[in-house]
């Protein structure tokens, strides 16, 4: 019996000593965490970002790391932030104590950005925010670099500068209704944006510029990010006669009012920011209601804002049946930290951070490089913020025509905002809703007589 139970413990040694042998040994790996809303447009296009980026990194080698080549490995982490900004934090909070990734991208509605920073700050761990423009944000940075000096911005630029786009595409939709149309009178602006934090610059600032561009402001409207009907803000908005609607939704809410807007005919230019109307599927999704309907945006079909652009949305969209939105920066982002990782040839948080911030990078979207510490805060400026303007990040806008998007601005001449020098490859004019035409349209002058 001693003899059997001997036996029986040597093999179960031996057993133990060449099973781990046997078995096969993990890759080196670079773990990033992609958190989003998941369930979402946005989520959707963080992940679909991301898997790009990893694809192509990892088919090229990967990354190159102290003479070691590592594979980009993803996680992905539903924060349910446009539903319960609160599951935010939990979201990130699993994702680092659970997953511990070595860097994390996403991050979209500012309310859920807010605490899942803080939790990121905890564990010092790099997070590029893909999706929240709220300046304060990177202020933070300002106030407590030490702890927060972790947190980037890959996309959007700030509020103030979303405003900035915002009003050059406005004062190019104005410019061209009264040079087409002949309107002689104040234009007649009404405002209308979800009620939601990131928004709430962005009206106080409109209310404020758009009569010094010389128009006039008819009316606020703050409906919800979520909201399913807005027939009532649409016939309150109707009754002013407004020649433009000025929108600012990054919600569901923007699907709901393009396509009653469109029910109900109303005669207004549509110009502003609509991120539902950056996917493919919004045309479908408002019956070709939208029809005319102008976004700021962050890509555009056959537009070329870097020589890395086109590439990118042709292979996107190739991949994922449609076009990428602003939050697909995720590629972007697992790029600058490859390139960060490999010049500091360190996984180290806070060695690769003064490498991060003297990025200059030609992305997807543009040229990439942050505000320092020695930012200017009158020009609206941030710490680890994205330089904005001709030659940096600029976006786009987009227009819906007839079933299909058309990249018209940064356009030249009329309405340019002293972007003139800005002409990138597929731009084309921008077209006035024929609606809008037939109300506004003004009879030409007579001809002098001799």
């Amino acid at each position: 019996m001693k003899r059997f139970f001997l036996i029986s413990f040597v093999s179960i040694l031996i057993i133990a000593l060449v099973l781990p042998a046997c078995a096969p040994q993990q890759k080196d790996v670079i773990k990033v965490g992609v958190i989003g809303p998941m369930k979402f447009l946005e989520g959707e296009h963080h992940w679909m970002g991301a898997q790009m980026a990893r694809d192509e990194i990892n088919a090229a080698g990967g990354v190159n790391l102290n003479g070691k080549m590592y594979q980009i490995e993803l996680i992905k982490a539903d924060s349910n932030e446009i539903l319960s900004p609160t599951d935010a934090a939990s979201a990130m909070e699993r994702l680092l104590t659970v997953d511990k990734p070595n860097f994390v991208v996403g991050g979209f509605r500012t309310e859920g950005v807010f605490p899942m920073q803080e939790v990121a700050m905890n564990y010092k761990t790099i997070f590029l925010n893909c999706g929240a423009a709220t300046r304060s944000l990177q202020m933070k940075v300002a106030e407590n670099y030490d702890r927060y000096k972790y947190f980037f911005k890959m996309t959007p630029y700030n509020e103030y500068y979303l405003v900035n786009s915002d009003f050059l595409m406005l004062g190019m939709v104005a410019g061209a209704l009264k040079k087409q149309l002949g309107i002689t009178e104040k234009l007649r602006v009404a405002i209308v944006a979800e009620k939601l934090t990131w928004a709430d610059a962005m009206v106080k600032t409109a209310e404020a510029m758009i009569p010094k561009m010389g128009m006039e402001v008819t009316g606020t409207w703050r409906p919800s990010d979520t909201a399913t009907d807005v027939n009532a803000e649409l016939t309150a908005i109707a009754a002013t006669n407004p020649h433009i609607i000025f929108p600012t939704f990054s919600g569901p809410v923007g699907v709901t009012f393009s396509k009653q807007a469109g029910e109900m005919q109303i005669p207004a230019s549509i110009v502003g920011i609509v991120v539902e109307a950056q996917k493919f599927g919004f045309w479908e999704a408002t019956g070709g209601k939208g029809n005319y309907v102008m976004t700021l945006n962050t890509y555009g079909p056959g537009v070329a804002i870097t020589d890395k652009t086109i590439p990118f949305f042709t292979n996107f969209e190739k991949k994922f049946g449609q076009p990428p939105a602003y939050t697909a920066a995720t590629y972007d982002a697992i790029y600058l930290m490859k390139a960060a990782i490999e010049k500091g040839q360190t996984l180290d948080a806070d060695l690769l951070v003064p490498i991060i911030e003297k990025t200059d990078m030609q992305g997807t979207a543009g040229r990439y490089m942050y505000y320092g510490m020695d930012f200017d805060e009158k020009k609206y400026q941030a710490p680890h913020d994205l330089v904005y303007g001709p030659g940096y990040v600029t976006g786009l806008g987009l227009e819906w025509v007839n079933g299909k998007q058309v990249g018209v601005w940064p356009a030249l001449g009329v309405g340019s905002g002293g972007w003139e020098k800005i002409d990138y490859p597929g731009i084309q004019p921008y077209v006035i809703n024929p609606a809008v035409v037939q109300k506004f349209s003004q009879p030409a002058a007579p001809a002098a007589t001799q």
